[in-house]
């Protein structure tokens, strides 16, 4: 295969801003794929399905980024158990049987708190409820978590996070963001750029481990709001960067080059 072109992209709108070229260019070539390329594709959720038709044998596999995860789980072929959970998957490869959805997220945020020292979770929580909250929930619950509390400006959004979590047979917990206490000793932030002022105005104490899933601006609001309080911060980079090792795997067939990657992350 790595003498025939193959052709990969992330797919979203907007996707100008993506890392994914970046980490999955910088595997390609330290595994010797030298005719595999990488692109970014802007593509709204309702354009998903046309470009899927029309494309040749030569393309390999998708990163799929917002709006187009529900999309994608839409018109796969084959759907894994996780995204079927989820609702949601960010990444499609070819297979013999069609276009087969996959969730790296949940991979991706777990490593993230693992290789950031937390190995156990028993109380959690999670700010925001789309559906990379939603793969949050399934990363905390992987890692033991028994109850989460879910924290939303608008509680009667939290229905699929919830879902999720009963499913999983976790104990979960609405709360409203405003005046929101949240005394959980490990949290994800799914929150955007634009709710970030609300989030970083709760009660933050020493102790706490916050996972934000945004990157750029870096630090969020919310990182110097936690790091002041004497927490510790991990930032969305390594989100991105382990979800993205798992679908060079995926699409590829090879061992992700790891060091390669985080030193081309590094560098940029």
């Amino acid at each position: 295969m790595a003498d025939r072109p193959q052709r990969a992209a992330v797919l979203g709108r907007p996707v100008s801003h993506s890392l994914s070229p970046l980490l999955h260019r910088a595997a390609y070539a330290a595994l010797g794929l030298d005719g595999w390329t990488y692109d970014a594709l802007d593509i709204g959720a309702d354009e998903v399905v046309v470009l899927l038709a029309g494309l040749g044998e030569e393309w390999r596999g998708f990163s799929v980024t917002m709006p187009c995860k529900q999309a994608a789980v839409a018109v796969a072929d084959v759907v894994e158990p996780l995204p079927r959970l989820l609702g949601a998957a960010n990444t499609l490869v070819r297979t013999d049987a069609g276009w087969r959805a996959e969730n790296t997220d949940v991979a991706g945020i777990g490593t993230a708190l693992q290789v950031a020292g937390v190995d156990e979770v028993g109380h959690a929580a999670v700010l925001g409820a789309g559906g990379t909250a939603a793969a949050a929930a399934v990363a905390l619950a992987s890692l033991g978590a028994e109850r989460v509390d879910v924290v939303v400006r608008e509680p009667a959004r939290a229905g699929d996070v919830v879902r999720v979590l009963e499913t999983l047979g976790v104990q979960a917990r609405v709360l409203p963001l405003e005046g929101a206490r949240v005394e959980a000793p490990v949290v994800v932030s799914t929150v955007p750029v634009a709710g970030q002022p609300a989030v970083a105005a709760l009660d933050w104490h020493g102790g706490q481990t916050v996972l934000d899933v945004l990157y750029a601006p870096w630090p969020t609001p919310l990182a110097e709001t936690v790091s002041a309080a004497g927490g510790a911060v991990i930032s969305g980079l390594e989100v991105l960067f382990w979800q993205a090792t798992v679908q060079v795997e995926l699409m590829t067939g090879e061992p992700a080059p790891i060091g390669a990657m985080r030193a081309a992350l590094d560098a940029r």
